[in-house]
C-alpha cells in the first residue's frame, strides 16, 4: 500500500519541484500537489511540474474554498501538507468534516521577531494550530516562533525546504581552473531584498579599487530602475532556474543584502554551488549555511558602508574564495532534495503507524 499525500502549496519554484520529484521516487508515497498557476513573466514556469501529479489553480480559482476542498477530497488523502496559514481556503481544510480522519502537516518559515502580531499568534491561530499533527519549520528562527505559538516540541520537525543539490554542486568544479572575479545577486528587485543598498555599496566599492569586479543581477521587480546605467552592473532580468547554470558557474561571490528574508533558498543554492557568501543578519537561512569568516560574511542590513567593506574583503582575499566555497558546499549538503525526500517519507509514515509497521515487517 501507499500513503496518499496532498501538498497544498502557493507558488511553484525550482527548489520545491526538485523536492517533489524526489519524494515521488520514495516507496510507499503517492504524491499529488495543488499549487498556484504561474501568472507573470517573472514567475517560475509551469513546466517545472512536468511528471508530478498536480492541479495548478488559476487566479480566479485560488480563493474558491469549495473548489479546493473538492480537489482535495477527490484524492482521498491520508495526509495533507499545508503551506502555512496565510491562505484561507487551505486553512479551512483541517476543519472539513469529510477530512476528519486525515492527518495534517503545516510548513512555516516565518522567523520569531517578537512583534505585537506575533505575540497575539497563540490567540489568533490557536484553533487552527491545534488541528495540526505536525509542524515543519525551516530552521532555528522559525522553530522559536513555532514554540511561541504554543506548538509542542514533540509536534515540531525541521527541514521544510530542500534544493536540487546535485545540480548546483557540479558548478564548483567547473570554476576551479580560474575562479571568476564576479559578484552575483539573485532575487526580486524589491525594497525587502535591499537592492538599493546593494547598488549604492557597489558604487562605493568601485571607487575604492583599481580593478573592480562586475556585479551581475538576476531578477525583476519595482526597483529595477535602480540597476540601470550603473557602471560595472549587469542586469540579466528574470531567468528560469534551468537557464541559470552558466551564470552561477561564472560567479565568484554571492551577495544577498536583504532587509527581511525568512529563509532564502537562493542562499542555500549559492552555498551548494560552492560560492562564498555575503548576506545580512536578516537572512534566516544564514543561521544554517553561513559561518562568519569560514564560508562567508554576515553583515547588518541597511548599511552600504559595511556591505562595501565586505565586497572589498572578498576582493582582497581572492586566493581564499575556492576554499570558502568548498566549505559552503558542506553546509548546504543536508538540504539536498534526496535527503529532504527521505526525511519527509519518515515524517509522513510516522503519522500512520499501521502503514509504517506493514512496510518494516
Amino acid at each position: 500500500m501507499s500513503l496518499k499525500v496532498v501538498f497544498c502549496w502557493s507558488d511553484i519554484s525550482g527548489y520545491m519541484a526538485a523536492c517533489w520529484h524526489a519524494l515521488q521516487q520514495q516507496l510507499h508515497i503517492d504524491l499529488f500537489v495543488i499549487a498556484f498557476q504561474a501568472k507573470t513573466e517573472s514567475a517560475f514556469a509551469n513546466r517545472l511540474m512536468d511528471g508530478i501529479p498536480h492541479r495548478l489553480l488559476g487566479v480566479a480559482e485560488r480563493g474558491q474554498t469549495e473548489l479546493i476542498k473538492q480537489i482535495v477530497l477527490e484524492q482521498q488523502p491520508d495526509v495533507v501538507v499545508l503551506c502555512g496559514w496565510f491562505h484561507p481556503p487551505y486553512r479551512a481544510l483541517p476543519f472539513t468534516p469529510a477530512l476528519s480522519e486525515t492527518r495534517f502537516v503545516m510548513g512555516m518559515d516565518t522567523p520569531w521577531q517578537a512583534t505585537l502580531k506575533q505575540r497575539l499568534g497563540p490567540v489568533l491561530l490557536g484553533p487552527y494550530l491545534k488541528r495540526l499533527d505536525r509542524v515543519v519549520v525551516t530552521g532555528e528562527r522559525s522553530w522559536q516562533y513555532a514554540r511561541h505559538l504554543g506548538v509542542e516540541a514533540a509536534r515540531l520537525r525541521r527541514g521544510l525546504y530542500g534544493i536540487d543539490y546535485r545540480r548546483w554542486a557540479s558548478l564548483y568544479m567547473q570554476r576551479q581552473e580560474s575562479w571568476p572575479c564576479t559578484f552575483l545577486f539573485v532575487g526580486r528587485y524589491a525594497p525587502e531584498k535591499g537592492i538599493d543598498v546593494l547598488v549604492e555599496a557597489y558604487r562605493r566599492y568601485r571607487r575604492q579599487t583599481t580593478a573592480p569586479w562586475p556585479l551581475v543581477c538576476c531578477g525583476q521587480g519595482p526597483l529595477a530602475d535602480h540597476l540601470q546605467e550603473q557602471p560595472g552592473l549587469i542586469d540579466r532580468g528574470f531567468i528560469q532556474p534551468d537557464a541559470l547554470d552558466t551564470i552561477w558557474q561564472q560567479t565568484g561571490v554571492f551577495i544577498l543584502p536583504s532587509r527581511f528574508d525568512p529563509w532564502p533558498l537562493a542562499l542555500v543554492e549559492a552555498a551548494a554551488a560552492g560560492l562564498p557568501i555575503i548576506c545580512t543578519d536578516r537572512c534566516g537561512s544564514a543561521v544554517e549555511v553561513v559561518r562568519e569568516g569560514y564560508n562567508g560574511l554576515i553583515i547588518p542590513a541597511n548599511d552600504p558602508d559595511t556591505l562595501t567593506q565586505a565586497m572589498l574583503t572578498m576582493h582582497r582575499h581572492y586566493e581564499d574564495l575556492s576554499t570558502w566555497g568548498a566549505r559552503a558546499q558542506q553546509l548546504a549538503a543536508p538540504y539536498a532534495a534526496d535527503f529532504w525526500a527521505k526525511r519527509w517519507q519518515e515524517l509522513l509514515l510516522e503519522l500512520h503507524p499501521a502503514e509504517q509497521a506493514s512496510i518494516t515487517a
